[in-house]
């Protein structure tokens, strides 16, 4: 069954969706859409890296995300604007990726790739990872939901419950990266936000709590991913963007959905 390319890009974006929308949920309530991008476009930085050491492209997408968030936290705690650092480190590093991988000898890269992803070339062994990236991703949010749900309402009230905010935003900070890194190929570095954030706050307009708005967030990142590929396959268009755009297309019609009810 998956020597067909449309399955195999099916699974691979149902398995971006399922971890992708618990934890656009978080970046939603805690307003770390500029970090979710800033740590996408550093991707690019961690492919070249990835091209020049000869390593797994998923490997160096990790450890620089990883990196982009220990170097945000390090200038944020030393007086900087978060969003000036945000800003700095993205463009820094997404340009510095561009200029590294065209100084990599005899390997020819399509970049457009990388930054708009090939979610139709995916293979069976890029759904390994993907899928295990969810798994992992999904286990730490269940394991840590109650605590992180705390720290993101209140950082006071994460104090007195004996919950260290800080550590919770390093698990966050966590699973981001790994997000990013498994997403790279599917949706590529330009769009990985976009898949974060779009689904959760499409689910916001309807959800009655923060589970519904999770789970709603998955559905609507897997509907998107279905709609997306089917107007690539029927269109001609590119699947990546294609996906990022039937889910904007969704968001719309849950906010009409959401006021309507809403005044009803």
């Amino acid at each position: 069954m998956l020597d067909h390319f449309l399955l195999r890009a099916v699974l691979a974006g149902i398995g971006i969706a399922v971890a992708a929308g618990p934890l656009g949920s978080f970046v939603v309530w805690r307003r770390m859409a500029y970090f979710g991008d800033a740590t996408a476009h550093a991707a690019v930085l961690g492919v070249a890296l990835a091209l020049i050491l000869s390593v797994p492209v998923t490997l160096g997408t990790l450890v620089v995300a990883l990196a982009m968030a220990a170097a945000v936290n390090w200038l944020s705690a030393r007086g900087h604007a978060m969003d000036a650092s945000l800003g700095v480190l993205a463009h820094a590093a997404l340009a510095l990726g561009l200029v590294v991988i065209s100084f990599v000898p005899g390997v020819r890269v399509d970049l457009s790739a990388f930054l708009f992803g090939d979610i139709l070339a995916v293979s069976r062994a890029d759904l390994l990872v993907i899928w295990g990236g969810a798994a992992l991703v999904v286990t730490l949010l269940v394991w840590r939901w109650s605590r992180l749900l705390t720290a993101t309402l209140s950082r006071e009230l994460a104090a007195a419950s004996g919950i260290d905010a800080d550590r919770e935003g390093l698990v966050l900070t966590l699973a981001l990266a790994v997000v990013v890194a498994v997403a790279l190929k599917v949706v590529g570095a330009l769009l990985i936000a976009a898949m974060l954030i779009i689904p959760a706050a499409a689910a916001r307009a309807l959800a009655r709590s923060p589970e519904s708005m999770a789970f709603g967030a998955v559905g609507i990142g897997m509907l998107a991913t279905l709609g997306g590929l089917a107007a690539s396959w029927y269109l001609d268009t590119p699947a990546g963007p294609s996906i990022v755009s039937a889910a904007a297309a969704i968001f719309v019609l849950t906010t009409l959905s959401g006021r309507l009810l809403g005044r009803g």
